[in-house]
């Protein structure tokens, strides 16, 4: 396998940026996940690294060797699209090795690699048929197979689940992740997911507006968020994001919306701050409880029901939306406030410009 380097990569449509000097490495057998919101140009990057788009400016390197200018066919990678783009006229083995045959690969070898491909994704009952008459995991399946054929020194996956429904992304996702430890590629998976991206990927890299916000394994990225756009992208539900202002440096104090029931001391932020300063708390859902007398008051909204957790949607007296996951069951809205409480240790503070305090 092979890894990607990436050295300072823009690209332009006309005069809008879409890719401001992305730097990124890559190493060899790593699963990389790029996520982010929609329009922050990770499909872009991706086609980018296949070649499917040409860089600005920039340098692709692909095991060592500099693949800037190199055509597709050249770069030795393989791309699994989010449509799963099949001949609808050939059989599945037909469309596995559609490849190899065009470039000449001798019949045997065609025959051997198809079988392990088959055997590896369970398709073997199913060379004969033709697209029409598999499933959506099925065709996604094959997709997958035409570019195990080939190969590759790196897999491309562009949002390979998006057109499947909840219970067989669930599955493919365990398939996928079988797949990268059989195999010990080095793949590259594109997706706006955050859930996706938390259970398949070695390395996340969160993106955001053609610019790379964070990388590293998802816990971390996680635990310890760079700042507040990826606190609040890494997280299902998002982080709760509350106004504070300082109210002593020496000691730091905060209150929650200028409230002085809801102040809270920071001291680990000792001559950080401003006394006055305005910043930006942020309190993960799963860290909130019902308490009586707790810090923060909620007017109860909506209850999602799941089972083992409910979330607990509300408004804060100053209108900010506040979510939280609690263990206990709750029947109904309540029309009565209630009161959440935290643990301090357990919270973030940001600036006015988003970048993380602590």
């Amino acid at each position: 396998m092979a890894d990607v380097v990436l050295e300072q990569v823009t690209k332009s449509f006309g005069s809008t940026q879409v890719i401001k000097g992305v730097d990124l490495q890559i190493a060899s057998h790593e699963f990389v996940v790029m996520v982010g919101p929609s329009g922050c140009g990770k499909s872009t990057l991706l086609r980018i690294i296949a070649g499917l788009e040409d860089v600005t400016d920039g340098t692709i390197r692909i095991d060592g060797e500099d693949v800037t200018d190199f055509e597709p066919v050249d770069r030795g990678i393989a791309m699994v699209f989010q449509s799963y783009a099949l001949y609808p006229h050939m059989t599945v083995a037909e469309n596995m090795t559609f490849g190899l045959r065009v470039t000449k690969v001798p019949p045997q070898e065609i025959e051997t690699r198809l079988a392990e491909a088959a055997r590896m994704l369970q398709l073997d009952d199913y060379l004969d048929r033709r697209p029409a008459q598999l499933s959506g995991g099925q065709r996604q399946r094959v997709a997958i197979g035409r570019a195990i054929v080939r190969d590759p020194k790196v897999f491309l996956f562009d949002e390979p689940l998006s057109n499947l429904d909840a219970e067989l992304r669930v599955h493919m996702r365990l398939e996928l992740a079988r797949l990268h430890t059989r195999l010990g590629s080095t793949m590259i998976y594109v997706t706006h997911d955050q859930v996706e991206a938390m259970t398949l990927a070695d390395k996340i890299v969160v993106l955001n507006g053609g610019r790379i916000e964070q990388v590293g394994p998802p816990l971390q990225v996680f635990d310890d968020p760079n700042n507040m756009f990826v606190a609040g992208f890494i997280g299902s539900p998002k982080m709760n994001f509350l106004p504070a202002r300082v109210t002593s440096s020496t000691e730091p104090t905060f209150l929650i919306e200028g409230r002085e029931e809801a102040a809270i001391a920071l001291p680990w932020l000792k001559g950080s701050l401003e006394t006055g300063e305005e910043v930006r708390i942020g309190i993960r859902p799963q860290h909130l409880r019902i308490a009586d007398g707790g810090l923060l008051r909620v007017q109860p909204d909506v209850v999602e029901q799941l089972g083992d957790v409910s979330y607990l949607h509300g408004l804060s007296p100053g209108g900010v939306e506040i979510v939280a996951q609690l263990a206990e069951r709750l029947p109904s809205v309540s029309t009565t406030e209630l009161r959440l409480d935290f643990d301090p240790a357990q919270v973030f503070v940001f600036n006015d410009e988003g970048h993380r305090l602590r």
